[in-house]
């Protein structure tokens, strides 16, 4: 009984005793003030206990059954199932000329590799119109190593205009990440980022014109033992380059394609076929530099057109150093009595050596004028054109012969003479040489030559009136239809086209073994609307059909096939 008595005391907790109910009211009872906090149930721990030791034994079965019971047979899944980021090329933009022909387009392909580094990207093909290659270049692939990692992972432009508008053309590449198996099969691709295609352009140029171009001043070239050669058609008024040429040319898809043979084969070539003369063959000018002279001459007021210089063959200087042997500057036939129009069309030097270096009672313009005039029709600096390699060329001056001979050899008047007729140090570009004869075309207009398509022109004032090259222009017509015995380009006076024209014959060598010949003009003649040059390069002195005999039977087809371009 006692011990039963003693199981039914309870004892009193300390809180219990102080717990006054007088105070509860006092007890926010949201808070738990006033309650007293009893102890977790043992049913309840034991409760989570078992729990957490199910989960336990869970996890660890499954990770025993992983790692020991198969574990080879996972690992080996592991092993073979491959995720990788792999690219996907963008597609290079396409290249058209003014009239909607393909000139350089893509045709899918599968780049061959590793497992895990083929990729779907596309070959660069081009036009089989000749004479294009110079002008779109050509491109290199993307590349990968032996273990199938990308190394270049863009088609990169390597020349021409895939060079100069590589970015436009380019795009940006995309990516996925793909799964393949041991046996290479595709489990899962993911694309992560699409890849954006390049930009289509359309260019100036009209590739059938430029073609015809190529074909017939090339073969000319070869017959008359011509090294080489180039050709610009340009729109005086926008400077859209209608054709741009360059002889002898490369396979430009045989360097795109990587034949290793051909690529040996043009860089060994002393014809030097990788150049483009258009705008990186820099070439004596000679008589084509002269409606510029001529030009400059009338602004600055120093003659007027119709006063008349006696043509007797050669200016004739006293030698101080030695009075027997005077110094001889010959013209290359005795022209008699001409005024600046006649002395344009049968490309007088005695004219231009008197007003370019003064004679007589006749001033000149001098040296220093001539360089001024020379640049202000674009010589001696690149055009702008939008191809990579320009050069810039030579304007003689003083200070250019100081640095080329040396202060020992100061300059004299017969160096202005030559200046004067576009020989001795000058040096220009077939793309300078177009662009000087547009802005005496249109009116004074020194244009950007372009060559996309409808291009906003860009262009800066030679501060010439047009008064005075109206005058130019008129000579450079007298040379086709004058009746004078000596005029230079009669045979360019052809049904179809009014072309207003001007020759240059460059000597060459220590002994003037050799020569450029140079054809530049413009048509039609009463409102112009073209322009060209013509250079070919280095042919036996004496060569009796140079650039201009070479260019009439391109007129000729382009008045039966093009008729749009001649008027």
């Amino acid at each position: 009984m006692r011990w039963k008595r003693k199981r039914r005391i309870y004892e009193i907790a300390p809180e219990e005793i102080f717990l006054d109910s007088s105070n509860l009211p006092e007890y926010d009872s949201r808070q738990f003030e006033g309650r007293v906090e009893r102890p977790v149930a043992t049913r309840s721990i034991f409760t989570v206990g078992v729990v957490f030791t199910l989960v336990v034994c869970l996890f660890g079965y499954r990770a025993f059954n992983l790692q020991v019971a198969h574990g080879d047979t996972y690992a080996s899944i592991s092993n073979n199932n491959t995720l990788k980021h792999s690219l996907v090329f963008a597609t290079r933009g396409l290249m058209y000329d003014r009239t909607g022909r393909e000139l350089a387009w893509n045709e899918a392909q599968i780049a061959t590799g590793t497992a895990t580094s083929t990729a779907t990207f596309a070959l660069r093909k081009y036009s089989a119109f000749p004479g294009l290659a110079h002008l779109i270049g050509f491109i290199q692939y993307p590349r990968s190593d032996a273990k199938g990692s990308w190394w270049r992972e863009e088609y990169s432009g390597v020349s021409g205009l895939e060079l100069s508008l590589n970015d436009r053309l380019s795009g940006q590449n995309g990516s996925t990440m793909v799964e393949t198996d041991a046996h290479n099969h595709l489990e899962r691709s993911d694309i992560v980022s699409p890849p954006v295609g390049g930009e289509d352009i359309t260019l100036s140029i009209d590739a059938d014109v430029q073609s015809k171009l190529f074909t017939l001043l090339s073969q000319h070239a070869r017959d008359m033992h011509f090294v080489g050669g180039a050709a610009v058609i340009m729109n005086v008024e926008t400077g859209e380059i209608l054709a741009m040429t360059s002889f002898p040319e490369y396979d430009h898809q045989a360097f795109t394609d990587g034949n290793s043979a051909v690529v040996r084969a043009a860089s060994l070539n002393t014809d030097s076929p990788l150049l483009n003369r258009a705008v990186a063959g820099a070439y004596t000018p000679g008589s084509i530099v002269k409606p510029i002279f001529a030009a400059a001459a009338l602004n600055e007021g120093i003659i007027s057109p119709d006063k008349q210089i006696i043509s007797v063959g050669q200016i004739s200087l006293p030698n101080p150093y030695d009075p027997s042997n005077p110094s001889i500057f010959r013209d290359w036939t005795v022209h008699g009595a001409i005024d600046m129009r006649t002395a344009l069309a049968v490309s007088s030097d005695e004219y231009f050596y008197t007003i370019g270096g003064g004679y007589g009672g006749q001033k000149g313009l001098g040296i220093q004028k001539l360089d001024e005039y020379a640049q202000k029709f674009g010589l001696g600096k690149p055009t702008g054109i939008s191809l990579i390699g320009e050069v810039a060329g030579v304007i003689p001056t003083p200070q250019w012969k100081a640095q080329a001979f040396g202060p020992n050899d100061p300059w004299r008047i017969g160096d202005t003479y030559h200046t004067a007729i576009g020989q001795y140090g000058f040096q220009v570009t077939p793309i300078q040489a177009v662009r000087y004869v547009a802005a005496i075309a249109n009116g004074g207009k020194l244009l950007t030559p372009q060559l996309i398509a409808s291009s906003t022109p860009q262009s800066v004032s030679v501060g010439i009136p047009d008064t005075d090259l109206e005058i130019v222009r008129e000579g450079m017509r007298m040379a086709v239809t004058s009746t004078r015995s000596d005029a230079t380009v009669k045979f360019f006076n052809i049904a179809g086209i009014q072309l207003a024209a001007k020759t240059g014959t460059a000597q060459l060598g220590y002994r003037n073994e050799s020569m450029n010949s140079w054809s530049i003009g413009f048509w039609p003649a009463d409102h112009p609307k073209y322009a060209y040059a013509v250079v070919l390069e280095k042919a036996p002195a004496g060569t009796a059909s140079g650039a201009a005999p070479g260019m009439l039977p391109f007129f000729q087809w382009l008045i039966a096939n093009h008729p749009e371009y001649t008027h």
